[in-house]
């Protein structure tokens, strides 16, 4: 099979689908490698390190779309690269269609098979293509809200972990999965006073012995999201419905109690955030406000640390992609119920149930549209 990975284009996404030893890894299963000039210099992957690995460098993603089989790709595809993409190939890479009726509505358009990375399920139940990016988000959240909680970044001016007679600030993480998890860890380890709510009882059990009594574990509801946001510096949004649009936890008039100058993350920005008043910002311009709480919605948040970032995904997804490429996508698919999980969009019908809700479309089986 001949794979493509383009060099990403969305503003200061520095990572690439596959790293240089990724690259290897194909070409010792009898794949060839194509690789957009210069795609992965900015983060250490220079050309060089991608032609000793075997690929073809190519000078445009337009080579790229047109002749490869499988596009292996970061971020989901901007209109000019649905534009590009053609019946029968296959795109691997993160969609979050959910909240986006135009890139939906341009992939059904291009008859092309798209599997999203973060629909992917394991034996677990976990999201596993999905998880290490997570982890990455929820310990840049931590960084990202402290760091925005200095005065001359709009916040209130207070130190996340205090000092000695100085109480440290309060964080609310909203949702105990990867993202809460990780930024609980953060948190916790530069001294702030955390605070994570979720609705599993049996998650708050795991956490409250995971961090030994150091945060509290509140059970989630109406009132306690009230409750704790109007007393917290920093809020972190870590809450995920996969494949679907995330619930609106916080309103407006949440924030209207809110203290001034406080700080709130949407880690679930990518599948349309999860407070009312979110809208997707860049690593350019990263925060707006809101009845005076600064708003971090950077809808790309590991782009900021894309070598780890790149590395991290690349170990997650390779086994996936040999996969995909030793067999092609309807044996692969066929084969694991999981991959099948990925499988959003197939030759103009949407194959993923909770897209198809959020977005009106009929919902087709990925079995009866492979099929």
């Amino acid at each position: 099979m001949l794979i493509g990975v383009p060099k990403e284009i969305k503003n200061h996404e520095y990572r690439i689908g596959l790293t240089p030893a990724g690259v290897k890894e194909l070409i010792a299963n009898g794949h060839e490698v194509m690789v957009e000039f210069n795609g992965g210099d900015a983060i250490g992957f220079g050309n060089d390190q991608y032609v000793a690995a075997g690929a073809e460098i190519v000078e445009s993603a337009s080579e790229i779309f047109a002749r490869a089989d499988m596009i292996i790709k970061v971020k989901e595809p901007q209109p000019v690269e649905c534009e590009m993409l053609r019946p029968g190939q296959l795109l691997f890479t993160y969609l979050h269609l959910a909240p986006d009726p135009k890139q939906t509505e341009l992939l059904i358009k291009s008859g092309c098979t798209a599997i999203a990375y973060e629909t992917v399920t394991d034996n677990a139940g976990t999201l596993p293509l999905l998880a290490p990016m997570s982890e990455v988000a929820g310990r840049m959240s931590i960084q990202a809200g402290a760091h925005h909680l200095e005065k001359a970044q709009g916040g209130c001016g207070v130190l996340l972990g205090g000092v000695p007679g100085v109480a440290p600030a309060k964080v609310l993480i909203i949702g105990g999965g990867v993202v809460g998890t990780q930024a609980a860890r953060m948190a916790v380890g530069m001294g702030a006073d955390v605070t994570i709510l979720d609705r599993s009882l049996t998650r708050l059990k795991q956490l409250d012995s995971e961090f030994d009594g150091r945060l509290r574990t509140i059970y989630s509801t109406a009132d306690a999201i009230e409750a704790y946001s109007s007393e917290a510096d920093l809020v972190i949004g870590a809450v995920l419905i996969p494949g679907a649009a995330a619930p609106k936890l916080i309103t407006k008039e949440h924030l209207k109690a809110m203290k001034k100058g406080a700080v709130v993350v949407d880690v679930a920005i990518d599948q349309g955030g999860c407070f009312e008043t979110s809208r997707a910002t860049t690593h350019q311009e990263p925060t707006y406000v809101v009845e005076d709480v600064v708003h971090y919605c950077v809808a790309n948040m590991p782009g900021g640390v894309a070598r780890t970032s790149t590395m991290a995904l690349t170990n997650a997804t390779l086994p996936f992609a040999v996969a995909l490429a030793n067999k092609g996508a309807a044996k692969a698919i066929a084969d694991d119920k999981h991959l099948a999980n990925g499988l959003n969009i197939h030759a103009g019908k949407v194959t993923c149930e909770a897209v198809s809700v959020a977005l009106g479309y009929d919902y087709v089986a990925p079995s009866v549209a492979l099929a």
